[in-house]
Formats: structure tokens, C-alpha cells, sequence
């Protein structure tokens, strides 16, 4: 099993952050890479599309609204990968209420790719997607 985890100190306060990206459809508000999501079964399956048009379903397994966090699994997506799990949260700075931390993590089982490949192509999508979030906020 690969993994891989990737952070970034945002410029908005833990519960601003959580605001905006805490909703598991919530992905089209700040990240350009997913211009489309709709919410299936009640809002547990997410059904996004890339501008390429590529097909990513996700299923949300957990959520605390507490810890500011939600994992959820990929149940189809052109990615070399299956198994795939993955959390993002939000945490707090200490010391400081005007910045918050977000780490996006995953693990999952490389098919047909090796785990270096795999975790390269994971750590490129959760730091792209912290850099866009980071720029929303900023803006």
C-alpha cells in the first residue's frame, strides 16, 4: 500500500477554512480542477467531473464536524489505483487565530503504476488543490 500527505498553512481562521471546503460537494467552490459536482445518495456519493471531462466518483466513510476532517473513498476514477482512502482536514495554528493548516492525505493500492508513481501523482493533486484553496482564500 502506497501513501501519500501534503499540508499547507492557508490564510483564513480553522472554521472559515472548514466553512468552505467542509461540505463534501463542496470541492466546485475552490478547486478550478472540479468545475462540477453532484450530490447522489443523500449526499454520502459525490459525482464530480474534470474539465477533460474524466468521471470521479467518491463515497464519503467519515465526518466530524468537530475535527474539522472527512475521509472518503474513490469508487471510480481514471486513476492507477484501487483501494483508495483519503482524509482532509483542517487544523488549527497555535498561537494564532487568522491561519489554519490543511492536510490532504491518502493511501491506496498502485494497479499498473509503481507506489513512487502513484504517490508523485496523489501529492501533485493535494498540493494543487491546497495552492488553489490558498488563493481562494486570499482573494
Amino acid at each position: 500500500m502506497a501513501s501519500t500527505s501534503v499540508s499547507r498553512v492557508v490564510p483564513a481562521s480553522p472554521q472559515e477554512v472548514w466553512d468552505l471546503v467542509g461540505g463534501f460537494d463542496a470541492l466546485p467552490d475552490w478547486l478550478p480542477y472540479i468545475p462540477e459536482s453532484a450530490a447522489l445518495e443523500g449526499g454520502r456519493v459525490r459525482r464530480l467531473a474534470n474539465p477533460d471531462g474524466d468521471v470521479i466518483v467518491e463515497r464519503l466513510v467519515a465526518f466530524s464536524e468537530t475535527e474539522r476532517s472527512y475521509t472518503y473513498a474513490i469508487l471510480e476514477a481514471p486513476f492507477p489505483v484501487t483501494g483508495y482512502l483519503s482524509t482532509l482536514r483542517v487544523h488549527p495554528v497555535a498561537g494564532r487565530d487568522d491561519v489554519a493548516e490543511v492536510q490532504w492525505s491518502g493511501r491506496f493500492t498502485p494497479d499498473g503504476a509503481t507506489d513512487a508513481e502513484t504517490e508523485d501523482l496523489f501529492a501533485g493533486i493535494y498540493r494543487d488543490g491546497l495552492e488553489a484553496l490558498h488563493q481562494a482564500l486570499s482573494a
